[in-house]
């Protein structure tokens, strides 16, 4: 003969969720937090960030002169700059756009 063992019964407070309190204050609904969290938490990923930056050789002013360079470029190009994007824009919307179209039908629930 069988025996089954039933696990004791859990705490209803370890099975209900709590719901999150929405801020009221809309700095933190902004910022996703209170701000002395949220620079703690810039100021750690900004500070890992830097150091592959560093160690990667790539200055901020590399960064920005590449920017530069690169709005530099597009406005000498003038209206080929144009038509080239145009072209970047429809060569990747024929593949963007039917896997876009197809995720959407198949995600589709019948109304209820």
């Amino acid at each position: 003969m069988t025996q089954t063992i039933e696990p004791p019964p859990a705490n209803p407070r370890w099975t209900q969720q709590a719901e999150p309190a929405a801020p009221a204050d809309p700095v933190h609904r902004f910022l996703g937090g209170s701000p002395a969290a949220v620079f703690i938490r810039l100021f750690f990923i900004s500070m890992i960030v830097g150091a592959v930056l560093m160690w990667l050789d790539i200055r901020p002013w590399d960064i920005f002169s590449a920017i530069n360079r690169l709005f530099q470029r597009l406005w000498n190009l003038g209206f080929d700059a144009v038509r080239e994007i145009v072209e970047y824009v429809v060569a990747g919307a024929v593949i963007v756009v039917p896997i876009w179209l197809i995720t959407r039908l198949m995600g589709q629930r019948p109304p209820r």
